[in-house]
Parts: structure tokens; C-alpha cells; sequence
């Protein structure tokens, strides 16, 4: 009774009827069709992922070199601020003027450096 109410509601839904080979091999062309979609995602999931290390460790590189920058020039300018008061005997005016122009240098340093990363191409034209 069970298989024959089934087989009625086909036919008075509309349904055609299909045979077992032939939803089987719908079956099978499907399944290969998820397949062939979860290869291709997990191929983009692996090259976003190089991708995005790469751009971290460039961030990163970017980072250090930009503070060392600016750091090297503050103290460079102490450094010889302190020697000029030593020599001169004019403490603390050397180091605080120095140390000024190292900070200055340091934020010229670090602007010139980060504008190198983001430029892809040597500038067009000569002088």
C-alpha cells in the first residue's frame, strides 16, 4: 500500500516518474559537481592564505624599519648634542637642540621611507 500511495502522489502532483539508474546518476553528477567546487574553494583558501602571510611580514618589515628610522634619528641627535655640551661646556642647550633636529630628522626619515613602500615604480623624469 505504501509504495502505491507514493507512486499516486506522483502522478497527481505532476511528477514524472524516474527510475532508480536515472536519479542515481543525477546523484553521481552532482556529487561530483560539490567536489569539483570544494577543490576550487580550498585551492583559493590556500592562496589567500600565502597571500596573507606575505602581506603581514612586508607590514611587519615596513614597521621595524620605520621606527628604527625615526629612533636612529632621535638619537643620533642626542648623541651629538651631548658631545657638543661636553666639548663646549653649554649644557643642556646642545642636547635639547639637537635632539630636536633628530626628531625632525627621524619624522623626515620615516615619511621618506614610507613613501618608498607604497611607490611600485621609480619616478618618471630627470632633473
Amino acid at each position: 500500500m505504501g509504495d502505491r500511495d507514493k507512486a499516486d502522489d506522483q502522478k497527481s502532483s505532476g511528477l514524472p516518474e524516474a527510475s532508480e539508474a536515472e536519479l542515481s546518476g543525477r546523484l553521481h553528477g552532482l556529487g561530483s559537481a560539490l567536489d569539483k567546487v570544494q577543490a576550487e574553494r580550498r585551492a583559493e583558501e590556500k592562496a589567500s592564505k600565502v597571500v596573507d602571510r606575505t602581506s603581514s611580514s612586508a607590514g611587519m618589515t615596513l614597521a621595524f624599519r620605520l621606527g628604527s628610522e625615526f629612533v636612529a634619528g632621535v638619537l643620533v641627535g642626542a648623541g651629538l648634542g651631548w658631545g657638543l655640551d661636553r666639548l663646549l661646556g653649554i649644557a643642556p642647550w646642545g642636547m635639547i637642540v639637537f635632539m630636536l633636529l633628530g626628531f625632525g630628522a627621524g619624522i623626515v626619515n620615516m615619511m621618506r621611507a614610507a613613501g618608498e613602500g607604497g611607490r611600485k615604480t621609480p619616478p618618471k623624469g630627470g632633473a
